[in-house]
């Protein structure tokens, strides 16, 4: 098993156990006992859980997302994918706001070399782009989100407010025909609606899970999108209730 995949694994486990032995998780992952205790490090260092001598206690809530330092390795190949098909369906010299996110992150690196005017809506992505030579980029006010760099707030808000872009690429932690495009944190669905508000065609990113999930805050409904572009993994059955929905989704 990958580290990237067990560490993703320990996390689910311990926080839906609330607190995990050592040797419970070697031998769920097949690992060492020793190669358990690093990853529970790796772990305790992005604040996902707590150790204690033989073991460890989550510190995510259920229905709370993980951290971005952890989310940014998980899908890295399906990620690469859908930022490559999302940037096939830009044009040069659009205007694009691109959302938070380590999906729109992968979007960003895609874009790179593009002809555009794009405002991302995370630091991670601002950093991204700042040298990218044929780029024009504009950075929004706001209060960026801890280890997210997720910005946030009402200068975010009055920055998207004052401009009108040819695409939205959004981000979200799940989507629905039936419950539509959620997240998990109430500041970041604010910010997703206004970034949607201002764009005249949305395109929303994810990995296949999220289309069986519903996040807390919701968003806009799937009827807002134009697009979904997800990986091969996302299941048929709510593909096509997206599709019927007036959704175009693009599986790569």
């Amino acid at each position: 098993m990958a580290s990237t995949e067990r560490l993703r694994q320990i996390t689910e486990v311990v926080r839906e156990a609330g607190r995990m032995g050592i040797a419970e998780l070697a031998e769920l992952t097949g690992a060492s006992e020793m190669t358990v205790r690093r990853d529970l490090e790796v772990l305790a260092e992005q604040g996902v859980l707590e150790r204690y001598r033989g073991g460890a206690r989550s510190l995510l809530l259920r229905g709370e997302e993980p951290p971005f330092a952890l989310r940014v390795a998980e899908g890295a190949e399906a990620k690469r994918r859908i930022a490559a098909e999302v940037a096939r369906l830009i044009s040069d010299g659009e205007s694009v706001v691109l959302d938070s996110g380590t999906t729109c992150l992968e979007v960003a690196h895609a874009l790179e070399g593009r002809r555009l005017t794009v405002m991302p809506l995370s630091l991670h992505a601002v950093n991204a782009l700042a040298r990218a030579p044929q780029l024009t980029l504009l950075v929004p006010g706001g209060r960026p989100r801890a280890g997210e760099l997720a910005l946030t707030g009402p200068l975010t808000e009055a920055s998207l407010a004052a401009l009108r872009f040819d695409t939205a690429v959004i981000g979200c932690c799940g989507l629905t025909a039936r419950d539509g495009l959620t997240a998990y944190d109430l500041d970041d669905a604010a910010i997703k609606r206004a970034a949607i508000a201002s764009a005249r065609r949305v395109i929303a990113v994810a990995d296949g899970a999220k289309l069986t999930r519903t996040a807390l805050a919701f968003v806009a409904p799937a009827s807002a999108l134009h697009a979904v572009v997800t990986d091969e993994g996302a299941p048929a059955g709510e593909s096509a209730a997206l599709a019927a929905a007036g959704v175009t989704v693009r599986r790569v």
